[in-house]
């Protein structure tokens, strides 16, 4: 419980005074308080002030004298501040020994907020025609982070990656191996993703501008794509799995897994979207056009001064949306399940075991990836589409929050990352764009970040073995790209500048990683193993009562993130955390102290930190080096 036991003991007792005032129907707050606020505070006296018809401040006398007569463990005092906030301070010998026990449990920070009921998260959905750019990134760990922050709240999380294997990305490339003379082998030391999107993909979409014949080759070659049974479908399927073996290595290296892949191809051959159009008819979600422009079409109406959505044209084809609808209801157990599934080739890190759908005939039993809600990760820029999306799963299932899109913005590189990475924009940040060619490959980047850490920590620590700095390095530029890509609010564009990145000072993932590998170099210079069973009320500097305080609010960051939807609650959380023990390290002695209960006190704080910082680390997929 950590410091939310502090909070819920003040809630019980505001709601017998309460109860003797003969008031109900007040939602009151009880927050972990600002500075000067005590250690906890409320804003019921603001709430009651139009009930019973005083100032704020004089009610917040009354419920200071009340407060004071029932029974209390974790406050040692409440005071009624002159703004009116009802302001608390907390017994810090008990509430001490509660966190500083409680966070050596496996269970430390977890919440209930899920119930074990099951949740869809769909990510990374990238066209198999490229290797992933630093743009996906953002995406792909957003949806990592929300997935292990859920499963922390008890939420059964089916992490799906929707493979795009039959659009238009997919026919380029297709066109450039069969029509434009491409080989099928990259040059040596190339991946072949990188091979399709740098050579292949750009050089197609340029060769369309000079020679017009080629739509036509690249209409046949769409067509032929979704025709599961041509020769084309098979050659495309050859390709867009070599492409996608190499895109999985990349989020792998990221520390991201997936439960299921799920390929647009089969969905369209499927028989879903019969089912699904069926069933929009019988809801009358969608209507038949008779006159104007949507004449002969099946629209989904435009609400207020949207325009009208086609989903099915007047030739009786469907438009892309229909691949859509029906993923989205089959994530939601809305459909009977059409697919097979088998066993990807490759293992994946981790215990987790990866699935993929299949319309073949298999031996392995039916799986079931459905959720009671969905959340699909998706940038802003298909917000209309998800918008559709959304309205017409809430009509299903009855209900507004059953499937969420988690929409982000872009991502862009700084000039002088742009430059080091053999981009010239000019001197502006660099707006990516994969048709165009202007883009920086994800492996690119973090080879670049492994370089620059390998160089720097053979300087700090050239007593460290190679595999040591190699595995330290890995780490730490795991964990830059990943912070750099959650630290935002997603609704804010990211510029990624390599160089501020990878800095031991400011609000970046080195200067909390160097935290941890602080705590970690005082216990092993102690010599001892670290234990609670310690004198929790020698714990008494204020800069100790901060770090512990903050400790304590990992459960609360963990629910508050998880209720978001937010990756940057944990991040912050992080920050906050390391700063607070930086704070402590710099100001507060642990060991040659000449004083062993102080020093046994002081190394349980030290332990805490350490084992907290690395479960909300792990909760954003990095890592936390014992050495830097």
């Amino acid at each position: 419980m950590t410091f939310k036991s502090i909070i819920e003991e003040i809630e019980n007792n505001l709601h017998k005074i309460l109860s003797d005032l003969e008031v109900s129907n007040v939602s009151f707050t009880v927050e972990p308080a600002k500075p000067g606020f005590g250690d906890v505070s409320s804003n019921i006296s603001f709430l009651l002030a139009k009930i019973l018809k005083k100032s704020p401040q004089e009610i917040s006398n009354i419920m200071s004298e009340k407060y004071s007569k029932f029974q209390h463990t974790l406050v040692s005092k409440v005071e009624s501040h002159p703004s009116g906030y009802l302001n608390f301070f907390a017994n810090w010998e008990k509430l001490n020994q509660l966190i500083l026990s409680e966070s050596n449990l496996e269970e430390f920070g977890s919440v209930d907020l899920g119930k074990n009921s099951t949740v869809v998260v769909e990510h990374t959905s990238v066209n198999p025609n490229k290797a992933l750019h630093i743009g996906h990134i953002r995406n792909i760990v957003v949806g990592d982070t929300i997935s292990r922050i859920l499963e922390k709240s008890n939420y059964k999380v089916n992490v799906l990656n929707y493979v795009d294997d039959s659009g238009l990305q997919v026919a380029d490339i297709l066109v450039g191996f069969r029509h434009l003379g491409f080989s099928q082998n990259p040059p040596e030391g190339k991946k072949f993703d990188h091979y399709c999107g740098d050579d292949v993909y750009v050089k197609t979409t340029e060769k369309y501008l000079q020679d017009s014949s080629l739509e036509d080759i690249r209409k046949n070659t769409l067509k032929e794509l979704e025709d599961g049974s041509s020769e084309t479908a098979q050659f495309a399927d050859e390709i867009t799995s070599k492409v996608l073996e190499n895109q999985l290595e990349t989020c792998w290296n990221l520390g991201v897994t997936y439960d299921c892949l799920n390929y647009e191809s089969q969905i369209i051959r499927s028989g879903l979207w019969g089912r699904i159009f069926e069933k929009l008819k019988e809801m009358n979600l969608i209507e038949f056009e008779n006159e104007g422009k949507n004449s002969g079409c099946w629209v989904i109406r435009g609400e207020g001064k949207e325009e009208d959505k086609v989903i099915v044209r007047s030739n009786g084809t469907a438009t892309y949306i229909a691949k859509d609808i029906p993923y989205a209801a089959w994530k939601l157990g809305l459909l009977e399940d059409s697919f097979n599934y088998k066993k990807y080739d490759k293992a994946q890190p981790g215990t987790r075991t990866l699935w993929q759908t299949t319309l073949d005939d298999t031996n392995e039993p039916k799986q079931n990836f459905a959720g009671d809600k969905v959340i699909t990760v998706i940038d802003s820029r298909q917000a209309r589409l998800q918008k559709i999306i959304t309205t017409l799963m809430a009509k299903f299932k009855s209900s507004t929050d059953t499937y969420v899109h988690l929409g982000y913005e872009s991502v862009t590189l700084s000039a002088d990352t742009a430059k080091t990475l053999g981009l010239d924009t000019e001197g502006k940040q660099a707006q990516m764009s994969g048709r165009k060619g202007l883009y920086v490959n994800a492996d690119s980047v973090y080879d670049l970040l492994k370089n620059k850490t390998i160089e720097e920590t053979v300087k700090r620590h050239p007593e460290m073995n190679p595999s040591e700095i190699e595995k330290t390095a890995h780490q730490i530029s795991v964990g830059t790209l990943r912070y750099e890509m959650i630290k935002q609010d997603l609704d804010k564009i990211i510029t990624f500048d390599l160089t501020k990145s990878l800095s031991l000072e400011g609000d970046t993932a080195p200067y909390i990683q160097y935290a941890h590998a602080r705590a970690a170099r005082i216990i092993e210079k102690s010599g001892q193993t670290p234990s609670i069973d310690v004198n929790f009320s020698l714990l008494a500097d204020p800069i100790e009562l901060y770090l512990v305080r903050i400790i304590g609010l990992f459960d609360l960051q963990v629910r508050d993130s998880a209720r978001n939807l937010s990756p940057k609650v944990i991040s912050r959380y992080c920050h906050d955390l390391a700063v607070a023990f930086n704070s402590f390290y710099e100001n507060v002695k642990v060991l040659g102290l000449g004083d062993e209960n102080l020093e046994k006190s002081r190394l349980c704080l030290v332990h805490s930190f350490k084992i907290t910082i690395e479960r909300a680390l792990d909760l954003l997929g990095i890592d936390a080096p014992n050495r830097m």
